[in-house]
């Protein structure tokens, strides 16, 4: 009997330390959400090193108005080559339902740097700028070529910075293009879509526009005109001459001009 009860208090007596052991070695959970939350923070500033190239990034306040960038080649129907900078079309579509639908935006600024792309691709975001219901301004920065015109004339009111420039050109077809009459009956179609848009989103006439599409002085080996900030203005292309700050000051003016016609509406 009384082994048995020896080796039972052994046995007590051994658990014991070994139950304070877990405990000591297990972690505290309280100890160890600081140290994560310090391994992301560390984590992120890695990212913005490696993205930006700075740690501190300048972060915009909550705003009602939505920037959307077109920038580099609008890619269409035909993927481009991953060195491309491009921009999707089915990318920034759904952007602008969002826009639409979202009560909080009040308007939207397009900052253009794009040197063109897909005809159809180019069209479908034009017509769906141009049919918000918010109001928008364009800025053309660097420049805004090709299929870029019909996009900058969009909005209700456009910019552009002096030393950007506009090439207009005719409509071009890359890849197996077949020879025959139905062709280019299609291609004279579409650059009519392109016209049609342009002069009816600006002030520019039907005519000036095809003169400078058509030209064969102004481009080497090519047919279309390079057009200048100023000329744009001039030609009634763009509205004004201006940058980030007009175009600001401006979708201000158009936004308290559409809450005033709300208000009256809603009096009425």
């Amino acid at each position: 009997m009384c082994s048995l009860a020896f080796a039972h208090t052994t046995n007590k007596v051994g658990k014991e330390p070994n139950a304070m052991t877990n405990q000591e070695e297990s972690p505290n959970p309280e100890e160890q959400e600081p140290e994560q939350e310090k391994e992301q923070q560390s984590k992120a500033l890695l990212q913005k090193i490696q993205q930006l190239g700075q740690s501190q990034v300048a972060q915009a306040p909550d705003s009602n108005i939505h920037i959307l960038p077109i920038i580099g080649q609008i890619e269409g129907h035909v993927q481009l080559p991953p060195k491309n900078k491009t921009t999707k079309y089915e990318h920034l579509i759904p952007q602008l339902i969002a826009i639409e639908q979202n009560p909080k935006i009040e308007g939207v600024i397009v900052l253009l740097n794009t040197v063109g792309g897909d005809v159809e691709a180019g069209l479908a975001i034009s017509e769906m700028i141009a049919t918000l219901s918010k109001p928008s301004v364009s800025i053309v920065l660097g420049g805004g070529h090709s299929i870029g015109v019909p996009i900058s004339v969009a909005t209700d009111y456009s910019y552009i910075v002096e030393t950007a420039t506009m090439t207009i050109h005719p409509v071009r077809m890359s890849g197996l293009v077949i020879g025959v009459p139905q062709t280019f009956e299609y291609m004279e179609k579409m650059q009519e879509r392109v016209i049609n848009f342009v002069t009816n989103h600006s002030n520019i006439s039907e005519d000036k526009f095809k003169e400078l599409m058509f030209d064969k002085g102004n481009l080497t080996r090519d047919i279309g005109t390079n057009v200048v900030g100023e000329d744009a203005v001039k030609y009634g292309l763009i509205n004004e001459i201006g940058g980030i700050s007009q175009a600001m000051m401006k979708l201000n003016e158009l936004i308290q001009q559409q809450k005033g016609y709300s208000d009256e509406k809603v009096m009425q």
